[in-house]
């Protein structure tokens, strides 16, 4: 729909291929925090990991 943060407006993403649940915000942020610093190559490997076929995983993060 073309809503949501910039930086999703900004380069147009409309599927979600990686998430993580925590029932604490400090905890999400530190964890936000540690991936930022991770080499982009980790973050695949994350990604493929979790979700190899690269599906859209909205509708199942919605049912959380």
């Amino acid at each position: 729909m073309g809503e949501g943060s910039l930086f999703t407006s900004k380069y147009k993403l409309t599927i979600l291929i990686y998430a993580e649940e925590y029932d604490n915000i400090s905890d999400a942020i530190a964890r936000e925090k540690q991936l930022k610093n991770w080499h982009k190559q980790w973050k695949w490997n994350l990604v493929k990991q979790n979700n190899p076929k690269l599906e859209d995983w909205y509708d199942t993060l919605r049912g959380w």
